[in-house]
């Protein structure tokens, strides 16, 4: 049998077949999951609806974390496809460009409240509307980056928001562990995605595999392996914590 035989893993943030998103979706799937995925837009639609279809998705359905209703919206479309549900991944992240490149000292108090509404909030909001929905054993995973935890140029604002998704990740943890769900972040080595190209991540990646103990990058595949064991009863007594998938980079010092 599969580890994930018999769970149904609802995932967020899937733009395009580079997507992390992506890589966890198919992991799960191959693991016996049941998926549900969500998209954001009509334009983002046409890149996701193959991949739903590709995947044997069981439902495929709009969600803009920025909208009130589209919380209550999700909660009625997984009640109604599936009643109770054990996987919920968060691969949902946004910044203004123009906040990433300008020095951090001028980020906009409009960009910063939108990177951590999009980036962050919304992983507390779906577990408000959703927690009622998972099973006992459920996993919540949500995805960040180094840049939470130490200055890389150009991140800027979104480290910010990466950090309060971390912290909140923690408290979400301790709130829901009195249900038995668990609350795990995976911090992904650089890949080269549509969200990731606003933050020079070309050059990072050559940096990873001169310097990191593994000397090579990840990718989405490596970032679903983990996605698997946090999903899985393997990591029942694992929350609150980030998982590093990154090739070792992230020990190392100067």
């Amino acid at each position: 049998m599969s580890l994930l035989t018999g769970k149904k893993a609802l995932i967020l943030g899937i733009a395009n077949e580079r997507s992390i998103a992506w890589g966890i979706t198919r992991k799960l799937k191959e693991q016996g999951a049941t998926i549900g995925l969500t998209y954001l837009n009509d334009q983002l639609k046409k890149w996701v609806a193959p991949l739903s279809e590709q995947i044997g998705a069981d439902f495929l359905v709009p969600m803009d974390v920025t909208n009130d209703q589209h919380y209550l919206d999700l909660k009625q479309s997984v009640a109604k496809n599936w009643g109770k549900f054990d996987i919920l991944v968060h691969s949902l992240a946004f910044a203004d460009r123009e906040d990433l490149k300008r020095r951090f000292s001028d980020t906009s108090r409009e960009g910063f409240k939108m990177a951590c509404d999009i980036s962050a909030f919304s992983l507390i909001g779906l577990c408000h509307y959703l927690r009622d929905l998972m099973n006992p054993g459920g996993s919540v995973i949500s995805l960040t980056y180094h840049g939470s935890q130490l200055v890389y140029t150009g991140y800027n604002v979104m480290g910010v928001a990466k950090a309060a998704l971390e912290a909140s990740s923690r408290y979400l943890a301790d709130d829901l562990g009195s249900l038995n769900i668990r609350v795990n972040t995976i911090s992904s080595g650089p890949i080269r995605t549509l969200a990731a190209s606003a933050v020079g991540v070309k050059e990072l990646t050559k940096v990873i595999e001169e310097r990191s103990p593994l000397k090579r990058n990840v990718s989405t595949e490596d970032v679903g392996g983990a996605a698997v064991f946090l999903a899985s009863d393997l990591s029942q007594a694992v929350t609150g914590q980030v998982l590093f998938v990154d090739s070792g980079f992230s020990i190392m010092g100067i």
